[in-house]
This record gives structure tokens, C-alpha cells and sequence, in this order.
């Protein structure tokens, strides 16, 4: 983190999140400590000798520090805006209406050895499910964080737009989602059975049909939250690897830490961990068998179908005119 980030985030940190100085250490030295251990996943001993301060007074500060992050989600998430009828984006302007992408991803956790069937995924980690709801810019504008890594995706996204203040899609606007959801009002998924992931389209392979080329173009636009997610574990070691913390603080951390994502993304014209993670190729999918108008459910509909339909030949016309 840059030093005019850093003094920007303790700025608001006092203004917004109520952190205050105290006579035993100020503003920058609270939240000095906290990046420490948020960045590098610096144990307390560590931190113990590189501030020279107690074991309790680390503990405490870095716990009331991460409370005032929190206190930052009003200002730091992202109200996310629909892609214009008139964008020129290469990767987003078929997408009209869209908002950006969403999927979920796994956090290793410690958690007791009696309740490690439910926070062990299919891989065999012990873990939590977090969802990540970002924009076309790679902010996050929604996270849930504390399913269990048994949970499926659709099943913490369901959970997520259930909640009175949870995730919410506007009516006749929409989020891309991969093959692990439902193709539905507001979730936009690829079809199945066709090539998709960006990696099977190097080498100079093109689509045969509408239907891969479609998969195609989403594959380019929902690589987005891949990215978000590379970037958010590449600069932040304590999402690599299970903390020291229990699983209710591990989940405080992680939208700390997305929050944070978004406040750098912001502040820096040029984020160096966006190179590194331009090209990230996705895991394989498991395919499972307020006042405005909000879509609250995931069923598909033969609307949503034909959507779908439609916008791929559509793509394939294009494509096969440029060719």
C-alpha cells in the first residue's frame, strides 16, 4: 500500500470508522500493525518485535482496528453501474444492462476437529464458502462471508439475497455467473456441454456456433472476478493460508479485506497485481444437477432462455462478419 493510501485509509479510518489516537499509540500505528498482519499473515511474536509492543496490546488493537474498517463498507463498497447501450469495451459492451460478476471462492479456516465435516470442501480443505459480488472494474459491491466450504455456491447466493439487507439485483439488470448456477432472471450463465474457459480459446481456436462464441465472450467479461479474487489473495497472505483467529474473526477479516481491495483499486491509477492476474485461468466448474423493483428469486425462465439465445447469434453473426 502506498504511503498516500495508507494516510488516506487512516484519515477515514478516524472519520468514519471512530478510530481514534490514544495515549498509548496513535492512529498510524494501530492500523500499521493491522495491515502487517493482514498482509503478510504476521504472527503476534512477529508483530510483538516489530513495534515493540505487548502480545494483548496487538490482540487488542488489531481486533479494534478491523471494526473500523468494517465501519468503511458504506463508503469503500461499490454501488455498481450497468454497462451503456453505447460501450466500446471489448469485453463488455455485448453485455448491455450488466452490472459484473459474481462467483465463490474458498478461505482456509481452524475450526474444531467435531465440526470439520461441514467446513471440508470438495477438495478435502477445511474452509468457508464467501461469495464475491464485483463490478466491471474489479471492486467488490457485495460480500458474504461464512458458509461452510461444504455449501454449494447457488446455496450461499440464495442465503445472500434472502437477508433483509443482502444482496439485491435490480430488475432488468443482471450479474455473470459461471455453470455452477442456475441460468436466470439476473444470473447469466454460460452453456453448458461448450468450450468456455479463456485458456481453451488460445492458440488460435474460434467458435463453431453461437453458442461458443457466447461462451466465448462471457468467459472474457466474467473473468473479472477471478482477477478479484487473485488479486485480493495475492496482496493479502492471511487469505492463503488458515489464521491464527476463529472463524467469526476470520470472517470480519475477509470483508476487511475486500474493502481494502477496493479502496487501493481506487486510489492507484495503475495496480501492479493486475498484470500478474490478467490471464488467471479459473478452476473447472462443478455443475450441480427495498423500495425499487428486485429480482428475489433464481429460476430459470424460458424468457431468460431466449435471452440467452438471442444475444448468442447475435455474437456469432458479428463474429463470422469480422472474420
Amino acid at each position: 500500500m502506498y504511503r498516500n493510501t495508507f494516510d488516506h485509509l487512516c484519515s477515514m479510518l478516524d472519520e468514519i470508522g471512530g478510530l481514534k489516537a490514544t495515549k498509548h499509540m496513535l492512529v498510524d500505528e494501530q492500523v500499521a500493525m493491522c495491515l502487517n498482519i493482514l498482509a503478510h499473515h504476521a504472527k503476534n511474536r512477529v508483530i510483538q518485535w516489530n513495534f515493540g509492543r505487548s502480545g494483548s496490546t496487538i490482540s487488542k488493537y488489531f481486533h479494534i482496528v478491523l471494526k473500523a474498517i468494517i465501519c468503511l463498507n458504506r463508503v469503500l463498497y461499490k454501488s455498481p453501474t450497468p454497462v451503456p447501450e453505447d460501450s466500446t469495451d471489448q469485453r463488455w459492451k455485448w453485455f448491455k444492462n450488466c452490472l459484473g460478476a459474481l462467483d465463490g471462492t474458498h478461505v482456509k479456516v481452524r475450526v474444531d476437529p467435531n465440526e470439520q465435516t461441514r467446513f471440508r470442501n470438495r477438495k478435502g480443505d477445511v474452509t468457508i464458502n464467501v461469495l464475491g459480488v464485483c463490478s466491471q472494474d474489479a471492486q467488490f459491491v457485495y460480500v458474504l462471508s461464512g458458509w461452510e466450504g461444504s455449501a454449494a455456491d447457488s446455496r450461499v447466493l440464495k442465503s445472500a439475497m434472502s437477508r433483509p439487507r443482502g444482496f439485491k439485483v435490480p430488475a432488468g439488470q443482471y450479474y455473470l455467473v459461471d455453470a455452477g448456477y442456475s441460468n436466470a432472471q439476473g444470473f447469466l450463465a454460460p452453456f453448458r456441454g461448450q468450450r468456455y474457459h479463456l485458456n481453451e480459446w488460445r492458440e488460435g481456436r474460434h467458435p463453431t456456433n453461437p453458442r461458443e462464441c457466447f461462451n466465448m465472450r462471457h468467459s472474457a467479461a466474467r473473468n473479472v472476478i477471478e482477477r478479484c479474487f487473485g488479486m485480493l489473495k495475492n496482496r493479502w497472505a492471511i487469505l492463503r493460508t488458515p489464521s491464527f483467529y476463529n472463524v467469526r474473526t476470520h470472517n470480519v477479516i475477509v470483508i476487511a479485506c475486500c474493502l481494502l481491495h477496493n479502496l487501493i483499486r481506487r486510489e492507484n491509477a495503475h495496480d501492479p497485481l493486475d498484470d500478474e492476474i490478467e490471464n488467471l485461468v479459473p478452476e473447472p466448474v462443478e455443475e450441480p444437477a427495498e423500495d425499487d423493483p428486485t429480482i428475489s428469486t433464481i429460476e430459470s425462465s424460458e424468457t431468460w432462455t431466449l435471452f440467452r439465445e438471442n444475444l448468442a447469434a447475435e455474437m456469432f453473426n458479428d463474429f463470422r462478419r469480422g472474420r
